[in-house]
């Protein structure tokens, strides 16, 4: 039942989706189809994406709220923890919809992973609709890059403007930050190097897609706000 519902609901659209870019706009260029069905998710997220993009508002307006509270009570820690709890508990905000962009962009790069593990062979075109025109030839060539081969170079890429993003958003709540926060700036960019560099280059490339995306909605956010 559950492989069935994974492949049928699941994989077949998202290599369907893959292969009719691949065949339209992206001009017969895997690396461009890819890009091509990263935004296009995302802009199917854009909703939960724009709720998102609030609620690090909130968060930002918080974190000034709290600094002008510990200057206020500078001589009392116990006092600017006491209006830091408060704060954070009126301004509590759900973060379920930051959760699901994220659990869908998890999904598809496990489901991209099954596209191109074992190289993309002649059965898994079978999968194709009969809608969906079957190519001869997989142009699997982007930027002179294979898109199918592990790279250590698009991993660091990725790492570090995971690293930089994370600097972006933790300084907007600087007053707020504890010491796992540190840690998880340095942490996690690493971690993604070392598991992305064992991975198809694809990842990665799905990956920067969906992180400048988010960079133009953060540089947007920025813009309104700053208005």
């Amino acid at each position: 039942m559950f492989s069935s519902f994974w492949h049928d609901v699941l994989y077949q659209p998202l290599l369907n989706g893959l292969f009719f870019l691949y065949g339209t706009i992206a001009a017969e260029n895997l690396g461009l189809a890819v890009i091509a069905l990263t935004i296009l998710i995302r802009l199917l997220l854009l909703p939960l994406s724009i709720l998102s993009e609030r609620k690090a508002v909130r968060l930002a307006s918080l974190s000034k709220k709290i600094a002008e509270a510990a200057a206020h009570f500078k001589n009392d820690p116990v006092k600017q923890r006491e209006v830091a709890r408060r704060l954070l508990k009126e301004q509590k905000v759900n973060p379920w919809a930051k959760a699901v962009v994220l659990a869908v962009q998890v999904l598809v790069l496990v489901l991209l992973y099954q596209v191109f593990v074992g190289g993309l062979r002649v059965e898994k075109l079978n999968d194709l609709y009969p809608f969906v025109r079957r190519p001869d030839f997989v142009n699997t060539m982007f930027v002179g890059f294979e898109v199918g081969q592990r790279n250590l170079w698009w991993a660091v890429a990725v790492g570090v403007i995971l690293f930089l993003e994370i600097i972006a958003v933790q300084r907007e709540r600087r007053h707020t930050l504890e010491r796992r926060d540190v840690l998880y700036r340095y942490v996690f960019p690493i971690a993604s190097i070392i598991v992305l560099s064992k991975l198809p280059m694809v990842k990665s490339l799905f990956i920067l897609t969906s992180m400048a995306f988010s960079a133009i909605l953060f540089g947007i956010r920025k813009g309104v706000t700053a208005k």
